[in-house]
C-alpha cells in the first residue's frame, strides 16, 4: 500500500494528527494536550473512511466512488437512514454541537475520494477501488474510536472488534491472513459462492 489514507486526509485538510486507539482501553493512547479540533478529526476522519470502506464493498458503491460526482452528499449516501445518528455520535464524541458537521464530513469524504481516484491507475475498475479500500481497512480501524459504534451503524460487527486495533508482528500477520481471505469480490462472484 503506497498511501495511508488516514494520514493523507489529515494532512491535506490540516487537521491535527490522529492518535491510534489502545486495544485494551478502547480510548486514544495517552498523548500530550490535544490541539483544538482534535476530537472532531479523531472521530470524523476514521468514521467517514469506515463508511466509505463499507460503501465500496458493493459494485455500485465502488463504481460511484470511481466515476461519480465529487460533490455528492457522501454522508447521506454512505450512512443512509443512520446519517443523523452518525453525525450526532461525532458531535458528542468531539464535544461540539456544530451545524456544519455534515458539511465537514462531506469535505473529508470528497478529499478521500479525490485521493482514491488519484491512486487508481488510469482506466481503473471498481475492483481497483475495492482492493484499494480493502488495503486501507486495518489502518483506518486503528484510529476508529469504539465510542462511535460504527459497526452498529454499518451493520458490520467486525468494525468494532478491538483486535483490529492491535499492532505487532503477530497481529500484523493475522491482519494479512484476514485480508487475504476477505479480498473483495464483485456481486456476481459473491452470489455464486452462496
Amino acid at each position: 500500500m503506497s498511501v495511508n489514507l488516514v494520514d493523507t486526509i489529515q494532512a491535506n485538510l490540516n487537521y491535527p494528527p490522529l492518535q491510534k486507539i489502545d486495544p485494551n482501553t478502547q480510548e486514544e493512547k495517552a498523548t500530550a494536550a490535544a490541539p483544538f479540533g482534535h476530537r472532531f478529526s479523531q472521530a470524523a476522519i476514521p468514521a467517514v473512511l469506515t463508511g466509505l470502506y463499507k460503501y465500496t464493498t458493493t459494485d455500485e458503491g465502488a463504481e460511484t466512488v470511481l466515476r461519480g460526482d465529487i460533490s455528492t452528499d457522501w454522508v447521506s449516501t454512505m450512512f443512509g437512514d443512520t446519517r443523523e445518528e452518525v453525525v450526532q455520535k461525532i458531535n458528542t464524541y468531539s464535544s461540539e454541537l456544530n451545524d456544519d458537521t455534515t458539511s465537514r464530513m462531506n469535505d473529508i469524504a470528497n478529499e478521500a475520494i479525490r485521493v482514491i481516484r488519484e491512486n487508481i491507475k488510469p482506466g481503473g475498475s471498481m475492483m481497483d477501488v475495492k482492493n484499494f479500500m480493502s488495503g486501507q481497512r486495518n489502518t483506518i480501524l486503528l484510529y476508529l474510536p469504539a465510542a462511535l459504534h460504527m459497526g452498529e451503524f454499518l451493520r458490520d460487527d467486525t468494525l468494532d472488534d478491538n483486535t483490529h486495533k492491535m499492532e505487532g508482528p503477530i497481529s500484523s500477520l493475522m491482519h494479512k491472513i484476514g485480508s487475504a481471505f476477505s479480498k473483495p469480490a464483485n456481486e456476481e462472484e459473491a452470489r455464486s459462492n452462496q
